[in-house]
């Protein structure tokens, strides 16, 4: 066999291994068991406390979702809850079993300003849930557009951890990948429109504590995550 036949042999031996091995460390185990969009319908309650539901509600989605949703598997909703004083809050709720760009589409920086919204007054704040929930950190924003003001809270749930960004979410979803785990993850946001800001934020943060005080500890692993299975908690 000459030099020639013996460099061959080799080369397609390291092609060969190196495809076993990316095989390898590709991630297999899912770390969640996706809901059908009829289970996160019973899930969300349509009323809570002093919260009722609105149906009469339009909200600001994703241009395309309806063919995107054809090609991923992903369960949404959203829903109108309003106080006993009539402020409403909008609530959505968007998930995927297995991270992808779609999740990146319902993020408000890029849902409202392809809606033709400015986008301005990005803040990342931690909420004090009280009561022995841990904090969540969320992100505010101001979406405007001629005469409305739309004032909004969002999060990302990656597995077991909270993200407030895209870098975070990238992030989490490499770390989740290099052990071996597909992550799931949800996008959660709220909005409130015809309330000054600080008005609208403290009605937001009024309405999370209520909503995730009435539901089951699944419904809140499946919101925010749980911080004792978290990555970064010795995952």
């Amino acid at each position: 066999m000459n030099i020639r036949s013996v460099n061959i042999i080799a080369a397609i031996a390291l092609i060969l291994g190196a495809a076993v091995a990316a095989q390898a460390m590709i991630p297999q185990r899912k770390l969640g068991k996706a809901p059908t969009q009829e289970e996160l319908e019973r899930m969300i309650p349509k009323s809570f406390g002093q919260w009722t539901y609105e149906p009469q509600v339009r909200m600001v989605e994703p241009p395309g979702s309806d063919t995107l949703s054809k090609q991923i598997y992903n369960a949404e909703l959203a829903r109108g809850y309003r106080d006993p004083e009539g402020r409403l809050v909008m609530f959505l709720v968007a998930y995927g079993a297995s991270q992808s760009d779609r999740l990146q589409l319902h993020r408000p920086e890029i849902c409202y300003a392809a809606q033709g919204f400015r986008v301005e007054r990005l803040t990342t704040v931690n909420l004090d849930l009280g009561d022995g929930l841990p904090n969540l950190p969320v992100r505010h924003l101001l979406a405007e557009r001629e005469n409305r003001q739309e004032p909004i809270t969002y999060w990302m749930r990656i597995g077991d951890t909270v993200a407030t960004n895209a870098v975070e979410r990238q992030v989490l979803k490499v770390e989740y990948g290099l052990r071996g785990y597909i992550s799931d993850g949800a996008l959660v946001r709220l909005s409130t429109v015809g309330l000054p800001e600080d008005q609208a934020y403290a009605l937001q943060t009024r309405f999370l504590k209520d909503f995730l005080h009435s539901v089951d500890s699944e419904t809140r692993r499946f919101l925010i995550g749980d911080p004792d299975r978290a990555l970064r908690g010795g995952f």
